[in-house]
C-alpha cells in the first residue's frame, strides 16, 4: 500500500513538472558541427530590456557545450542601440550578409517572447523562446523550435532560460556530426 502511494506521488510530481514547460520543434536536420557557426541577433518581443542579449549569451554557451567549437557572434555594429531592441528582418538580413562574408555555414537566431517573473506572491520565472538554425548560403531555415517554461518561486530566471534553451538546442542538433 505504501509503495502505491509513493508511485502515485511520484507520478503526480512528474506530471506537475512536465506541465511547467512546452516544446515544439521541427525535425532536426543533419548539420556539421565542425563547420563555422554564427549567433545572429535575437528579436526581443518582450518588455524586458536586453532580454535578447541575455538569450544570445546563453545560446552561445550552450552551442559550445554541445561541441560547436568554431562559433562567432555578430559584430557590435549589428547590435541595436535602443534599450528595448526591436527585432526585425532588417537586422537578420544584415546579420546573414555578415555571416556570408565570414564564410559561415550555419546561423542560430531566434526571438525572446517572454522573459519575466510572474506577478504574484511567488513570482515564478517564465521564459518563452524561439530558435532557428539557418543555412547561411541561401537563408533557408533548416530547423526551428519554440518553447515556454516556468520555474519555481526561488529559481533564477536565467536558470529557467538555460534549461529551456538546452532542450531546444539539443532537439535542433540531434542529428549533427560532432
Amino acid at each position: 500500500m505504501k509503495s502505491l502511494r509513493t508511485f502515485i506521488a511520484l507520478a503526480f510530481g512528474l506530471a506537475v513538472l512536465v506541465g511547467c514547460s512546452t516544446l515544439d520543434t521541427s525535425k532536426a536536420p543533419p548539420v556539421n558541427g565542425k563547420a563555422l557557426w554564427v549567433v545572429l541577433p535575437f528579436a526581443n518581443n518582450t518588455e524586458t530590456p536586453l532580454a535578447a542579449s541575455r538569450a544570445e549569451a546563453i545560446a552561445e554557451s550552450l552551442l559550445r557545450a554541445r561541441g560547436i567549437a568554431k562559433l562567432r557572434q555578430y559584430p557590435a555594429s549589428l547590435q541595436q542601440d535602443a534599450l528595448f531592441e526591436p527585432g526585425g528582418r532588417k537586422s537578420l538580413e544584415a546579420g546573414l550578409n555578415w555571416a556570408r562574408d565570414e564564410g559561415a555555414r550555419y546561423a542560430l537566431t531566434g526571438s525572446v517572447d517572454e522573459w519575466r517573473y510572474k506577478v504574484g506572491v511567488d513570482g515564478e520565472p517564465a521564459v518563452g523562446i524561439t530558435l532557428s538554425i539557418i543555412d547561411v548560403a541561401n537563408g533557408e531555415i533548416l530547423w526551428s523550435g519554440a518553447g515556454g517554461m516556468s520555474g519555481w518561486s526561488r529559481e533564477a530566471l536565467a536558470a529557467v532560460a538555460q534549461q529551456l534553451m538546452r532542450r531546444l538546442i539539443r532537439a535542433g542538433l540531434a542529428d549533427g556530426e560532432f
